[in-house]
């Protein structure tokens, strides 16, 4: 018996010898590095998961994993460390929930056989640790390849690296997030597999990791080739169409044809002017012979008192208040502050600067009536940001953005700027609101840090702006740096709005959200323009010329068969319905009988009325912001049926063009024969001569026997009015 024992013995001590040498250090888990990623990874801290504002079952963790601290809290502390089971890790909540062996909201999310369940499963059995003596720092992110042209169906993998502070480099394309703007031109799996469409055109997938973002650019051309002549025998008017031609060319796509001058008249007008063209107008351009008729048109146009108060009216729309909230003379003044400015033709700079340092009071500087309308820091960073650098700051104040490297240190260190903001006076009492407030700039003041309580530097989103002890007031600091060279968003935010007003869409879409992961469609355009817009002393009148100049601007709107599907790089003009101001004061210019707006004096047009609180059935029919949005600048650009029925039964419409001071009672008092009258009409309302089958029609209407020519050429212009030759740019 003892010697069987000592056999036993032996064996036992030569197994636990065998073991030890065998065995190797385990390597430590990091919670940032390892454990966080697999968290976001398999959409644990997801907005509509754990990571909602209030968490989703009693468990909330930061989104998207931008706060390591409380997660690790919420994890191993809370519920009184419920989620961890030191004694058996595998009993442990956070990896029975998400392998389904206990019911989970969230589905299955691990499976049991994973590297992830077993890289949670030893970090558990480390003892959880929050951070590992001498881990690693990520430093950078980087994502191969960043570009990539592919045909219909083609595949490419992607690769993401992360670097660290060591130098080390680790491959996490299987922690990485992967994302594609738009699946059906290019989407991507889980893994990073990228499976082009069958759509012509470009998108952009986005990779995230530990917070930092990535993105690679897909381009997908039209499978037939096209010869490298056609591009080089484009018309190239300047800088514009070089860049237009070449993004065409990558795509395999070829642009419409030039379109024709009547067509080109009212684009320009309705363009540049927010009005249609007058007949007299019509007849001298056409008949104009010279070759650069278009060139002359614009530099008139933009001299025009209707060019001010046209851009100003869409500028409004992103500054105008709620008169009911800051008081209606205030919104008054603001209004009368804008419109000086674009008759002045003030360039941009100078405006931005007026406007972000304004002191003084409501009624005698309209411009301090931002500073009354957004009453604290916050607010106004998310104003300013947006409008004038093109960075939706909004979600910053609650946590990182999920979609760019903005922090919450980022939004409130801009917040900063505002902190030392006076106001004297009564305040806002509304409805009504009415007394006078004064915006000064005060000597204390403050911002914190949510989260931190820290007090808050004024700190620019990129570059340096520092405010010293003798800054008389921090918005001069910050309008320095918005406008300076060193700012290269704020040329190019306001260079894609005028883009996407004059060519029906802009190069970054939506216009004011500029960010890795929503890239323009053609970056050294915008890249150019921004320059050019600088370049020009930010002149709105140089910019409006050289974009209307482009041979790219001057195209038809009549697709080919290689650019029908093309609805972003500009290879045909996008064809939109007219702004609701500017189709009513058309109407109005149609019918000779002048609306009367509440608040306005006579003969005021619809672009420029002080506040959407006007009542306007037109307008609100055809989309002008509702009144009640803060700020009140959504518009419905989507046609729609009561749209159609208004122009069709609007009783207004039917007075005024029944009117017997109006355009049709004129017409038909006057010794026009019928072919003159069509021509009349056509110039009038469609900015164009009739061909010779619509004379012969006009002609055919009022010649019946027995017809009334004042009700035929009523019948007429009513009909015409309603057609989308008339309601469309085209």
């Amino acid at each position: 018996m003892p010697v069987q024992l000592h056999q036993i013995l032996s064996h036992f001590v030569l197994l636990i010898t065998v073991a030890y040498v065998q065995a190797t250090e385990p390597v430590k888990i990091d919670f940032d590095n390892d454990l966080q990623p697999i968290l976001t990874r398999r959409g644990c801290n997801q907005g509509a998961c754990h990571g909602k504002a209030r968490g989703q079952g009693g468990f909330q963790l930061s989104l998207l994993g931008f706060d390591s601290d409380f997660d690790h809290e919420a994890i191993t502390r809370e519920a009184r460390g419920r989620r961890i089971f030191p004694g058996a890790p595998k009993r442990s909540l956070l990896l029975l929930k998400p392998t389904g062996q206990v019911p989970h909201g969230g589905g299955i999310r691990l499976k049991a056989d994973s590297s992830e369940y077993e890289m949670i499963l030893q970090w558990i059995r480390q003892g959880v640790a929050r951070r590992v003596d001498e881990a690693p720092t990520l430093t950078s992110f980087s994502l191969t390849p960043d570009s990539v042209v592919l045909q219909y169906e083609q595949q490419q993998p992607l690769k993401t690296i992360a670097h660290y502070d060591d130098g080390s480099a680790r491959d996490v394309t299987f922690l990485t997030v992967f994302q594609s703007n738009e699946a059906p031109i290019a989407s991507v799996t889980e893994y990073g597999q990228i499976t082009a469409g069958s759509i012509t055109g470009s998108t952009a997938i986005m990779a995230r990791f530990q917070g930092r973002i990535a993105t690679c650019n897909v381009i997908i051309p039209r499978p037939e080739a096209v010869p490298a002549g056609e591009y080089v025998r484009l018309p190239v008017n300047n800088f514009i169409d070089e860049l237009v031609w070449q993004r065409l060319q990558q795509l395999n796509i070829t642009p419409s044809r030039v379109c024709e001058d009547h067509v080109f008249l009212r684009r320009a007008t309705t363009d540049i002017c927010g009005r249609i063209p007058t007949p007299l107008e019509v007849q001298t351009f056409l008949e104009d012979p010279s070759m650069d008729k278009r060139r002359k048109l614009v530099d008139r146009l933009v001299l025009e008192p209707d060019f001010a108060d046209h851009w100003a009216n869409k500028w409004m729309d992103l500054l105008r208040p709620n008169p009911y909230h800051v008081g209606i003379k205030t919104v008054m003044s603001y209004d009368r502050w804008i419109r000086e400015r674009f008759h002045q033709r003030m360039p941009w700079d100078q405006f931005v600067r007026e406007l972000i340092t304004a002191r003084g009071g409501t009624w005698r500087n309209g411009a301090v009536t931002l500073f009354r309308d957004r009453r604290s820091p916050d607010e106004i960073t998310t104003l300013v940001s947006q409008l004038f650098v093109g960075v939706r700051l909004e979600c910053c104040k609650c946590h990182h953005h999920p979609f760019e490297k903005w922090s919450q240190d980022d939004f409130f260190g801009f917040a900063a700027y505002f902190g030392r903001l006076g106001r004297k006076g009564s305040g806002i009492s509304a409805p009504i609101s009415g007394s006078e407030e004064f915006i000064f700039a005060g000597k204390s003041g403050s911002v914190s840090h949510p989260v931190t309580e820290k007090i808050m530097a004024p700190k620019p989103l990129f570059g340096e702006a520092a405010v010293t002890a003798n800054t008389v007031d921090p918005r001069e600091v910050l309008a320095e740096w918005m406008t300076s060279p060193d700012n290269h968003l704020f040329a190019q935010v306001m260079a894609n709005r005028i883009w996407a007003d004059l060519m029906g869409r802009g190069l970054v879409e939506p216009v004011d959200d500029f960010r890795a992961t929503n890239p323009a469609t053609n970056q050294p355009l915008l890249d150019a323009l921004g320059e050019h817009f600088r370049n020009t002393g930010f002149s709105l009148t140089e910019l409006i010329r050289t974009i209307t100049a482009s041979y790219a601007y001057q195209l038809d709107s009549l697709p080919n068969d290689r650019n029908v599907a093309d609805t972003r790089n500009y290879s045909r003009h996008y064809r939109h319905r007219l702004r609701a101001e500017v189709l009513l004061d058309a109407f109005v210019d149609v019918s000779g009988v002048a609306r009367s707006f509440d608040a306005m004096p006579p003969g005021t047009k619809a672009k420029q009325i002080w506040t959407h609180r006007t009542t306007s059935l037109f307008l609100d029919t055809f989309g002008r912001p509702d009144p009640n949005q803060d700020p009140p600048c959504e518009r419905t650009k989507e046609s729609a049926v009561v749209q159609t029925l208004h122009l069709m039964n609007s009783e207004q419409m039917f007075r005024d063009i029944r009117n017997d001071e109006g355009k049709a009672a004129r017409l038909a008092a006057s010794e026009s024969d019928p072919s003159e009258l069509a021509g009349t009409l056509y110039r009038m309302i469609y900015a164009r001569s009739p061909t010779p089958e619509e004379t012969e029609l006009v002609t055919s209407v009022l010649s019946e026997e027995n017809a009334d020519r004042r009700q035929s050429i009523e019948d007429l212009m009513w009909a015409m009015i309603n057609t989308a030759e008339f309601v469309f740019q085209n």
